[in-house]
Formats: structure tokens, sequence, C-alpha cells
């Protein structure tokens, strides 16, 4: 064998007992990393809601969410009994499918609201959302013109939510339904003393009876519409009613009977609560009535049926101002969401 081919051998060999000494060495690098303990890392929030709902369990675990904002703007404690859940990682609406399937049986509006985990946004949470939560706030509003909740179904409920939130392993906020109730029973004596209509009736002069295809045009002369519930509605530019005209004695305005109804008294009907600027739309409406009952031939009179005059008319004005400033003292706004579930 020549000195060149002992050359080369030794180089081989030399380059077998390296890579095997590095396999060596590899091995024992990853037996060591074995047995160091296991340091999780936490999955930060701000990822978008697709990248959200792809984080699997083992991530989830380690969920670490963004501070949660302390009020949503759909409740308020004033007029809802609300209850909190801060979740140890992010669900989607599928978390609270026992509310889901009892929101009904409480007699009252309910509504869910989420924080998404993603935008750290408060959104309405329906059983359909995909988005995946970081908190859910679910309220009970306390009362509405039905008087307010008993004592049994906010029991029922706060028992039902905290279950729930057991469930799930979330921090939680349940008030006390005590104070609760206490609250409803002073908040309904609040809304049973502002909630007032005003009516103006408008009747035929000389006992003569209109047909409702006459009204019809008359109203709609003054921007007045003929709605579903069978009465004319006057709306503003947000398309809320202001308020209406029915026949007094409840009979429904129908398009294809109009022409052979036969009206002897309407009333134009302002519902205070739930109008913005109520003595605004108490002026809109008088001014109206005026119109309306010029064209028909007729006379504006009150719930005895006693003309009414310049005076009336003022006492009115000075009691719709009286229950507008008794409602904003009372922190409930006339028109406001706030009134409109209230007065509903």
């Amino acid at each position: 064998m020549s000195e060149f081919q002992l050359s080369l051998l030794s180089i081989g060999a030399v380059v077998v007992i390296a890579v095997y000494l590095y396999g060596l060495w590899q091995q024992w690098r990853y037996r060591r990393s074995l047995s160091k303990p296991f340091e999780p890392t936490a999955v930060v929030s701000k990822t978008t809601p697709q990248q959200s709902q792809e984080l699997d369990e083992a991530e989830t675990q380690h969920y670490i969410a963004d501070p949660i904002p302390e009020t949503s703007p759909q409740f308020d404690e004033k007029t809802d009994y609300v209850v909190s859940m801060t979740l140890k990682f992010p669900q989607s609406a599928e978390a609270l499918d026992g509310y889901w399937q009892r929101r009904f049986d409480y007699g009252k509006t309910i509504q869910a609201v989420g924080c998404s985990a993603a935008s750290g946004v408060w959104e309405r949470v329906i059983p359909e959302s995909r988005t995946s939560y970081s908190a859910f706030k679910i309220a009970l509003q306390l009362v509405d013109r039905n008087g307010p909740v008993s004592d049994t179904r906010l029991s029922d409920f706060r028992e039902l939510l905290g279950a729930i939130g057991q469930k799930l392993d979330a921090d939680m906020m349940l008030p006390m339904v005590d104070s609760a109730i206490e609250r409803a029973r002073e908040l309904d004596k609040f809304c049973a003393d502002v909630d007032q209509m005003i009516g103006i009736n408008i009747v035929p002069n000389s006992e003569r009876v209109l047909f409702g295809s006459e009204v019809a045009r008359a109203v709609q002369l003054v921007g007045m519409s003929l709605q579903a519930d069978g009465t004319f509605h006057q709306f503003d530019a947000d398309g809320a009613t202001l308020f209406t005209l029915s026949v007094s004695d409840g009979t429904p305005f129908q398009h294809h009977t109009l022409d052979q109804m036969q009206v002897d008294n309407m009333t134009l009907l302002l519902d205070i609560p739930r109008v913005k600027d109520p003595v605004k739309c108490l002026d809109e409406m008088t001014l109206l009535a005026m119109e309306v009952a010029t064209t028909l031939r007729a006379t504006l009179v009150d719930d005895q049926r006693v003309t009414l005059d310049n005076s009336a008319i003022s006492r009115i004005r000075s009691q719709v101002e009286a229950v507008e400033k008794s409602m904003l003292a009372g922190g409930i706004a006339p028109g406001s969401d706030q009134a409109l579930r209230l007065f509903s």
C-alpha cells in the first residue's frame, strides 16, 4: 500500500470518529433538555380573530388577557342587574349555552355583550357569534312598563349565571339580589311617576262623521303615515316616532277599509318618556292638530270634550315640561335608549 493510500485511510478514520462523537454529543444535549422543567409561554391576545380561533387547547390554557374595560356602554347598573365574567382563556358564545336556552324565562329583557379577545372592544353577543371573547357581561333589565322584576326570577337568574361562571372557572361579579330588588322597586316608582301620555282629541263639527279616507288624506298632507299598528305616525329625521293619531275607541285604520270606515273621534298621542325634547314635540303636535282640524272642519277637545283654548294648551305644556325635568333629574333622559327600554 502506497503512502498516499495510507494517508487517505487515516483521514477517513478521523472523519468517522468525529461524526460518531458529534452524534453522542447531540444525544446528550437532547436528554439534558428533557430533564429541565417545562416553562410555558404565555400567548399574547393581540391576534386577529381568525388566529384567536385557531389557538389550540394547550396554548389557550396559558392565555393572558389584555386589561378588561371596566364598563360597557350597552348596560347601566341603575336599570340592569349585570353579571360580569372574566375568563381564564378565550371562549366563544357557546360557552353561555345554558343562558341561551333560558334567556326568555325571566319576563324582562336580557342582553349579553362580550369583550373581543382580539380587539378589546365590547360587542353584542348572540348564540351564533363566532368571536373569541375574554369577558362577558349579561344583564337583566330590572323594570319595564309591566313593573319590576320579581325576586324569585332574579334569584334564579343569578343562580344560572353563577353556575355557568363556575363551570368556566371565570372570575365573576355577582351582585346581591336584595339590593338589586330594592333598586328595582325605587326605579319602578320613579318610572310610574313620570310615565305620562298627552292626548289631543279631534272631533268633527256639527256631529258629522268623517270617513277614514278623509282622515288619511288630511294627515298625510302634514307628513304622517299609516303603520302596521293601525295608527298614523309622525317620525323624526332618525325614524323615531314623535306622536301618533288613532281612533279614540281603538279601532285600527286599515288601508283596504279606509273608504268604508267612519270616524267620530280621533286622538293625537304623545308618549312623553319615549321622545327626545318632549316640550318641542308637544308644540309640533299642537300645530299639526290645529292644521288637521282646520282641514277636516273639526275641533280640538280634551278628554271631557271641552274645547282646548290657549290657556288649556299652556297648562298641558307646563305638565310636559315638569315631567321632562323630573326625568332629567332622575338621570333618565326622555327618548334615550335607557328610556326606550324602561318605558316599553
